[in-house]
């Protein structure tokens, strides 16, 4: 099978500004409902307008995710899925999707296993981003510069209690672009978007010219529309995705996460 070019994280949204698109970025858990089914939610993912994908490592202390994204993380630890499980995913699907993969992993197991020491085993298995989400703008260093040296891209999160000052430390050092959180708590779905969204992508427009990605909270097409339209580079959608897989049958699910990023992608052309 031939391989399909993947790009970096950042040469991703150079193309996609080019064409003047907002970039599409689902979130899953890996072995959630099992590893064939992210393999082949991958797969389906890639082929339905995901621009690139966000793939969290299950963890059993999950500070940022929400109920839904938890209880997924806890099923798939429940069936013993580890670091090796997940990169064997992304190196079986590497060859079959254009999709940049960017992992999402809390700190902890990473210092455990020795920071370089896993930039070069997710690198290897075909991983082009990485997302700490506890991962301090004060403590960042140590993990962006081998990062760098690697070839991955660490993407670091804004919050939107931070103050400017801080919003422009954090934007310097983020690298693919940044990670814009848009509401205040955990991962969820949530009725509306905080428009405070739109006043906050204003001020980091002010401060840099790397794209900025909206996540937390986001469910509905209209919703991605709305961030769009506010200015967003990308639009990150995790428990909507999450929640189709977990509720129904593993072919069911592979259905309905097709169709809602099939339709989460129209909504962002338009």
């Amino acid at each position: 099978m031939k391989t399909k070019d993947v790009t970096s994280v950042s040469d991703c949204f150079k193309s996609l500004k080019e064409r003047r698109e907002c970039a599409l970025i689902p979130f899953i858990t890996a072995g959630d409902p099992d590893l064939e089914t992210t393999a082949k939610a991958l797969r389906v993912l890639a082929n339905n307008g995901a621009d690139l994908i966000e793939l969290g490592v299950p963890y059993s202390d999950p500070l940022a995710d929400g109920p839904t994204i938890q209880a997924a993380a806890t099923r798939a630890l429940q069936r013993g899925v580890r670091l090796e499980d997940v990169l064997q995913v992304v190196t079986e699907v590497r060859e079959e999707i254009s999709s940049s993969i960017i992992l999402f992993s809390y700190y902890n197991p990473i210092y455990h296993r020795g920071i370089e020491s896993f930039l070069k085993q997710i690198k290897a298995a075909g991983v082009q981003g990485l997302v700490i989400p506890d991962l301090p703008l004060e403590e960042a260093e140590i993990v962006l510069k081998p990062a760098t040296e690697i070839g991955i891209e660490v993407t670091l999160l804004v919050a939107p209690t931070s103050p400017i000052e801080r919003i422009k430390a954090i934007a310097t050092k983020s690298q693919g672009f940044i990670y814009l959180v848009s509401v205040t708590g955990v991962t969820g779905m949530r009725s509306q978007v905080a428009t405070r969204v739109e006043e906050l992508i204003s001020s980091l427009r002010t401060t840099t010219d790397k794209p900025i990605g909206v996540g937390f909270g986001i469910s509905s097409p209209e919703q991605a529309k709305q961030v769009k339209d506010w200015g967003a580079d990308a639009v990150i959608v995790g428990s909507a995705f999450v929640k189709r897989l977990a509720d129904v049958t593993p072919e069911e699910g592979l259905k309905a996460i097709g169709e809602f990023c099939h339709s989460l992608k129209q909504a962002i052309l338009q």
